[in-house]
Formats: structure tokens, sequence, C-alpha cells
């Protein structure tokens, strides 16, 4: 399978200048070694890998990664992307065990777990998530779980319904939250077009709607910034992610994988990430992060920023 990589012409459009010097990426220790010996000797993939996170030397030297089920290649071409697109031929039933037995060896009490878009499959890739879950809660019944699923286009309410009644079987009446679902609306509304070919906004809040009304789970969802975007378009994305119930939030710099990618318009300053930071907090969010470095997954098992 190649890597097929969507091509933009930005001939036209203004990029923005040189990268600030606040924008650092950290270079990994001893236990970035032992991460990635967990990782790659289960044979799994990650975000952290795939596409390419620049946080991934500060995460994998913490002993912390966060795996990407259903393999490597995705069936959508996001603007912003760097994971495979083509057409996805992977499936391997013993993907959740080999997860488990990663999250084992590496020690972790917390575990994020995404996956790329399988639209090719009925249920999206929802039992795999499903399995998943049982095999780390039968390891360790304690543990935090949070998930960073696609917006299962037209299968939304079976897709919930499958990884529900699965974590239902094995709930852990010791946890106050027992999942954060994570989905990434990415950006406003005005850029799907070009940012999110595929995807559908009202779909993503739709998604994060359902999440919440669903027992013991808490929604969040992220934004990047520099594709253009001003502060009201992000507060009004901010109040949408309200509206239906949303309590965790993460925003951070959208950085170009690629020349191939779409570029950057503008690295926001540290002190507009601090203006989202407390424009979140002001309208209720019970969890929010803003900054540079900031990912979805980004220091994920933290409580509260």
């Amino acid at each position: 399978m190649r890597k097929i990589i969507p091509v933009f012409d930005h001939s036209a459009e203004p990029n923005a200048s040189r990268m600030p010097t606040w924008i650092r990426q950290q270079l990994g220790s001893k236990k970035f070694t032992d991460t990635a010996k967990s990782v790659h000797s289960n044979s799994l993939n990650t975000v952290c890998e795939e596409a390419s996170c620049p946080n991934r030397g500060e995460c994998w030297s913490h002993g912390t990664a966060t795996f990407m089920l259903l393999g490597d290649t995705c069936t959508r071409a996001c603007g912003f992307c760097n994971v495979m697109t083509g057409k996805p031929s992977w499936f391997d039933d013993e993907e959740a065990q080999r997860v488990a037995n990663a999250v084992h060896e590496m020690g972790l009490d917390y575990v994020v777990l995404t996956s790329v878009n399988r639209d090719d499959m009925k249920d999206g890739g929802a039992k795999v998530f499903a399995d998943t879950i049982t095999a780390l809660r039968k390891n360790k019944p304690d543990i935090g779980l949070e998930l960073l699923t696609p917006d299962f286009n037209r299968v939304q309410q079976e897709a919930i319904d499958i990884i529900m009644s699965q974590l239902n079987e094995v709930k852990c009446d010791s946890l106050s939250t027992q999942m954060v679902w994570g989905h990434n609306v990415e950006t406003i509304p005005d850029f799907y077009k070009t940012v999110r070919k595929g995807s559908n906004y009202e779909r993503s809040l739709k998604l994060l709607e359902l999440a919440v009304q669903q027992d013991g789970v808490e929604a969040k969802s992220a934004i990047m910034m520099g594709m253009g975007e001003t502060e009201e378009q992000v507060t009004a994305v901010l109040k949408d992610l309200r509206s239906v119930g949303v309590q965790r939030i993460a925003m951070g710099q959208y950085l170009r994988p690629t020349r191939y990618h779409l570029p950057v318009k503008e690295y926001v300053s540290l002190e507009q990430f601090e203006r989202y930071g407390e424009i979140a907090k002001e309208l209720g969010f019970s969890w929010a992060k803003s900054g540079p470095m900031v990912r979805s997954s980004y220091h994920a098992e933290e409580e509260q920023s």
C-alpha cells in the first residue's frame, strides 16, 4: 500500500513566517527506547509515529503512547494529517490483546486509544474499540480509558451501542469517570471542505452529543490553530461544543507535516493561546489545555489543566 499524500495548490496563499522559538520538539531518553520496544515488539501502530506527532519524544520518554487501532491506512484524506490514505485491507482480531500486553509492559494507569477512519467497515471499527476496552480492563479493572474515535459516519448510534455495551460489562465502580470519549472537530466549520474532506461539522457535534448521553462518559474535543481562523470563529466552535455537553477541550498549533499538506497561515502567540484557555474556562469547560504543543492526547491523564 503506497502512501497517498493530499496535494494542494497554495501558490496564491500566504504562508506563516519562520517557526517561532517557543515551538520545540523534545528528544528521547532511555525510557523512550523502552516505550518504542513495547510498541514495536507487539506490532502496534501509534498516532505518535503515523501522524508524525511533534510530542513523541516527550511522551515516549514519559512512558506513554497513543495506540492507533485498525491499521495504518485511513479511508479519508484530511489536508492536515500525515496518516496514510488509501483502501485498507488490514484487520487483525488479535490486536486488542496486543495493546493490552503493551500497556501491561509499560505499566500504564491511563490509556488513550484512537484509530484511523474505517468507512469500509459496517460498524466503522467500533467492535475493535470495544474488544480493546475488554482486554485492558481484564488486565487492570481500574485503568483509566480515553477514546479518540472517528465520527463513525452514518452508524454513530450503532457504534456507541457496541462500545458502551462492552464498557458496561467491564464497568469499574471505583472510577468516577468510566471513560473519556474524544472526537476532534479540528477546525472551524468554514474550513471543513479543505481541512477535513469527507467529514461534516454537524456530524461531529452529533457524535459528541450522543457520547455525553452515556452513563459515566465525559466528552472531549480538540481544535488546531493557525489555519486562518479568527478568535470569534474559535469562540463560536467552543460554544457549539459546550452546547452539546463537551467538558474537555485541547487547543494547539497546527504544524505542517510535509510540503504536500496545508500550509500554516499563522503561528499563534502564547498570549493568544492563554486567551483561548481563559475563554474555554469562562464557557464552562472543566478541563482545558491551550498551547502551541498541545494535542488531543497530550497529558490526557491529568485530571484538570
